[in-house]
């Protein structure tokens, strides 16, 4: 099988990478990658938002399977491009997608399927915002209706900071407030079968103790020891599947990845979010645990036959990523600072922010790298992952040193 991996970032490295470890596959390219895609496939120049020209791409090809990585060219409607030639693409269509390019439209999806999720305000006016920020009150959840590279929430108790985020939004969402600790749940679905992967967490906060702005996510852990048993078939049955039946219902067949955002709440699963792509960083340590060869959940995804495709086999242990971004981030985001010692790591390094300059590999900002490590349970796989990141140097390398801590009972409730 030849597949074509779309985007730059890490989700897009740790697909190319499990694709390229997969014995079905034949052929890895990607468009257009990044210089640690290009140690697993071919890559190639293209606008990854023009969906004619990812579409022509990979007819020239010849793929047989396209996998849309980042929720902007899913939005745009990618997907539907390369289905109009005839070619298997793992990707919502761009209708399908609004249920993370829109938060609204996610709310109304919920409503109908009565998935219980946060009740919620859509504003469009800065008296709106105030009276639902009344209604809610602190801590204050506001979040950008549109696409924000997963930073355009802000939690919050100072009113001020909550308020003058809504006026930088054309609309917002205005939430109450779900308590509990957060998890990720997976899925993959081809509209009408679901399979969930294994829970994860993600640690959006820069620094350790869950302590300064929110980023795209400094690190990643999977299983969640602490979980409650029976969540992923509460999540199924209450959260992923009505939601893949009431689009399917509303001839919006979602097809592809979905991701549920969930709160565990102090009354029960809530969901406080859907993208429809991979998660980053959440992908790089589930991919790393998957047992079942990828390509052929994704092929099964893409042509409407999950139901005919083994479900999740997952490998024994646990996997850690910790995300190394580069100096200023998420405020700011510096470039150029050379990077060593990736060789000398001992595991996996998923490249998200870099690029090659005069053969030189450089930070290219935002959050340069995921060092990735599988182990026998979670301590061992966070200290290899942790001896990882000591291997690696570039000026000005931010990381949190508790990614997976309190789960690998190495830090106190």
């Amino acid at each position: 099988m030849k597949t074509l991996v779309i985007g730059t970032g890490g989700r897009e490295h740790a697909l190319a990478l499990a694709l390229s470890r997969d014995p079905a596959v034949t052929e890895v390219h990607a468009a257009p990658g990044n210089p640690g895609i290009a140690a697993v496939a071919t890559l190639h120049a293209v606008d990854p938002l023009d969906p004619t020209a990812v579409a022509s791409l990979a007819a020239s090809l010849g793929v047989d399977l396209v996998v849309v990585g980042p929720e902007a060219p899913l939005v745009a409607g990618v997907a539907d491009a390369v289905r109009e030639r005839g070619i298997s693409c793992f990707g919502p269509s761009g209708e399908a997608a609004q249920l993370e390019g829109s938060k609204a439209f996610a709310k109304d999806v919920m409503a109908a399927a009565e998935v219980p999720t946060a009740m919620a305000h859509v504003c469009t006016t800065p008296e709106q915002v105030e009276a639902a920020l009344d209604a809610f009150g602190p801590p204050y959840v506001v979040k950008d209706d549109g696409l924000a590279a997963g930073k355009g929430v802000v939690v919050t108790s100072d009113r001020v900071e909550a308020v003058a985020h809504a006026a930088g939004c054309e609309r917002v969402v205005i939430e109450e407030y779900l308590d509990g600790p957060e998890v990720s749940l997976f899925a993959i679905t081809d509209g009408s079968t679901v399979y969930p992967l294994q829970p994860a967490q993600d640690f959006k906060r820069i620094s350790d103790g869950d302590e300064g702005p929110n980023t795209g996510g400094m690190g990643a852990y999977t299983p969640l020891p602490w979980a409650p048993a029976g969540l992923v078939a509460e999540v199924l049955e209450r959260v992923l599947q009505p939601t893949v039946d009431e689009l399917a219902r509303r001839g919006t067949v979602f097809s592809g990845l979905l991701y549920a955002g969930l709160a565990l709440t102090k009354r029960g699963v809530k969901v406080v979010e859907f993208n429809a792509r991979f998660g980053d960083p959440e992908t790089q340590p589930l991919l790393a645990l998957l047992d079942s060869p990828l390509a052929a959940l994704l092929k099964g995804a893409a042509d409407g036959k999950l139901h005919e495709v083994e479900p999740p086999r997952w490998k024994p242990g646990a996997a850690v990523a910790v995300v190394m971004a580069s100096a200023g981030y998420p405020a700011s985001s510096h470039s150029g600072d050379v990077i060593s010692g990736i060789e000398s790591a001992g595991c996996d390094v998923i490249h998200a922010g870099t690029a090659l300059v005069d053969d030189a590999l450089v930070t290219a900002g935002g959050r340069v790298l995921a060092v990735t490590a599988v182990g026998e349970d979670l301590a061992d796989a966070r200290a290899r992952a942790y001896d990882g990141v000591a291997a690696i140097r570039f000026d000005g390398a931010q990381y949190r040193t508790d990614i997976a801590a309190k789960a690998a009972g190495e830090v106190r409730s």
